[in-house]
C-alpha cells in the first residue's frame, strides 16, 4: 500500500519531483511492460522528512558553505561531514514502517534489493551525476535495506 514516503515502482504517481530521474525512468520502462524487476520507491518526501526531523539542513548548507569548488580537499570534508550527519541519526518511525510495508509486499522477508540514488537533479537531459552517489546491491531484509537508504542519502 502507498504512503507519501514510498511508491509502488510503477504508480502513475511517479515523476521527477516525487522520485528523482532514475525512479522515473525506472517507472517509465515499468509501465511500458518492459522487464523490469518489481519494486518500490522511497519518496523525496521521505527525505526531506528526515532532513526536517533531524534539523540537518542548517549543518547541511554550513559544511558546504565552508567550502570552495576550487578546493578537492574541502569540498571531500564537507562532503564527510554531511555523511557523518546522516549516518548519526535515527530513521523516524513513519518511515521505517512505510519502506517495512512496501519491502513486505514484495513477497519476502530475504528478498534481495538495489538500494540506488535517484535524486531530483540527476538523469536529467542537461546534466547527469552518474555513479557519483553510493548504490547497494543484493541488499536482504527490511533493516538492512532502511541502513542502505540511509548510506544512499548520505553520499548525496
Amino acid at each position: 500500500m502507498p504512503s507519501s514516503y514510498t511508491l509502488p515502482l510503477a504508480d502513475p504517481q511517479t515523476n521527477l519531483e516525487t522520485v528523482g530521474g532514475k525512479g522515473a525512468s525506472l517507472a517509465r520502462l515499468s509501465k511500458a511492460g518492459l522487464p523490469v524487476p518489481d519494486g518500490f520507491h522511497i519518496t523525496t518526501e521521505a527525505h526531506r522528512q528526515f532532513v526536517a526531523v533531524h534539523w540537518l539542513q542548517a549543518p547541511i548548507l554550513a559544511a558546504v558553505s565552508a567550502a570552495a569548488a576550487d578546493q578537492p580537499a574541502m569540498l571531500e570534508e564537507a562532503s564527510r561531514q554531511i555523511s557523518r550527519l546522516f549516518e548519526g541519526c535515527k530513521m523516524p518511525e513513519e518511515i521505517t514502517g512505510a519502506v517495512r510495508q512496501a519491502y513486505a509486499g514484495l513477497g519476502g522477508e530475504d528478498l534481495p534489493m538495489a538500494v540506488r540514488s535517484s535524486a531530483t537533479g540527476e538523469d536529467l537531459p542537461e546534466a547527469s551525476f552518474a555513479g557519483q552517489e553510493d548504490t547497494y546491491l543484493n541488499i536482504c531484509g527490511a533493516e538492512a535495506v532502511l541502513e542502505a537508504v540511509k548510506r544512499c542519502w548520505a553520499s548525496l
